[in-house]
């Protein structure tokens, strides 16, 4: 984990997602990008998830697509 990660942890600005494992971030996203909820880009950034990563995980191409600017 790097140093502004562990900040971030510390200020308790993560604290929702504090023991959020990598493939839990990932259905997090995907659920959050059906609700259209603005916390999925968060997690992208947080974890620097890739597009393949949310497609196999069941997320709608649309919705990946439309975020390809912070996806890897």
């Amino acid at each position: 984990m790097g140093k502004a990660k562990k900040r971030g942890f510390r200020r308790g600005d993560l604290d929702e997602f504090y023991r959020l494992s990598r493939e839990e971030a990932v259905q997090e996203v995907v659920k959050l990008l059906k609700e259209s909820d603005n916390n999925a880009i968060s997690l992208i950034t947080l974890f620097g998830l890739s597009a393949e990563e949310l497609l196999e995980a069941g997320a709608d191409y649309e919705d990946v697509v439309q975020m390809r600017s912070m996806l890897k």
